[in-house]
């Protein structure tokens, strides 16, 4: 966003168990400066200072029925943050009412009013009506997905995420184990080692001497090709679902020469493609 476009505030409230705080992670994703259950008497102190600093133009604030003040307060407190400029949008999140009875069953979780679950739900309900009035844009998302409610998000606020996705290539070596972030982990022992030429040994995969040893192998470069193109045909299907981030692993026996080899060029290809693919290499220096 330019340093001349409107300082923007969203403010998320809704039904407990609606998913706010899930939408505060959407916006994280799209670059907001998110804050949950802000009280509301700090909300023109803080908003002041956020943007005097010039950190943020873009925050998300999250607030909820915890704040007693917050239903006497919340008209007045939206117009005097207009007054100053903001653009403040408010975004409702509700649900049918057996989805979040539902939820809490599965979450085991306690409801800020503390009492029976449905009655507090109905409760909580007629005492957020006004809010609700207030309320820029009513999402239910009693039948959406993390992806859905991300894209829906989206649209209303015509933004665009900082980075579809932080993709990460990461290259191990069996010997030290698996590594514990990987989403999709393949093995390259199948590829010729240059562990066992003398030459090489003590080189690593970013060495070209050790490149070109690998290549000679016809299935080294077929293997990369096919392996990218099925990475570029399945991210598109896993941002959509609305996950921000895929870590990719590379194994080969000690991670120094044929995983490392395999890691740069895919990340290299991924680039190409126009993801923002970063490579580590965690046991090159072992």
């Amino acid at each position: 966003m330019s340093a001349d476009s409107p300082r923007r505030l969203v403010i998320l409230t809704g039904v407990s168990g609606a998913g706010k705080s899930q939408a505060l992670k959407v916006f994280e994703d799209f670059g907001f400066y998110c804050v949950d259950n802000l009280p509301i008497a700090l909300i023109d102190r803080f908003t002041e200072l956020l943007f005097e600093s010039r950190k943020a133009r873009n925050v998300a604030l999250g607030i909820d029925i915890r704040e007693g003040e917050f239903l006497k307060g919340f008209p007045g407190t939206l117009k005097r943050l207009r007054r100053k400029g903001l653009k403040v949008q408010v975004i409702y999140m509700d649900a049918q009412e057996a989805v979040v009875v539902r939820r809490y069953s599965e979450t085991r979780h306690r409801h800020p009013l503390g009492m029976n679950i449905l009655d507090a739900v109905r409760e909580e309900r007629r005492l957020l009506l006004d809010v609700k009035a207030q309320a820029d844009k009513v999402f239910d998302s009693s039948d959406m997905t993390l992806g859905e409610l991300k894209e829906a998000l989206s649209a209303l606020l015509e933004l665009k995420r900082t980075q579809e996705m932080n993709l990460s290539v990461v290259s191990f070596g069996y010997k030290h184990g698996l590594p514990i972030d990987a989403d999709l982990v393949v093995d390259v022992r199948f590829l010729p080692n240059p562990n066992y030429v003398r030459r090489l040994k003590r080189r690593t995969g970013l060495d070209r001497r050790v490149q070109a040893f690998i290549l000679r192998e016809p299935l080294a470069k077929t293997f990369i090709d096919d392996f990218s193109r099925l990475l570029r045909k399945l991210l598109p299907h896993y941002i959509r679902e609305g996950k921000s981030y895929l870590t990719v692993a590379v194994g080969c026996t000690g991670g120094h020469h044929r995983s490392v080899f395999v890691t740069h060029r895919l990340a290299g290809e991924l680039q190409k493609s126009g993801y923002r693919a970063r490579e580590f290499h965690r046991d090159i220096d072992r």
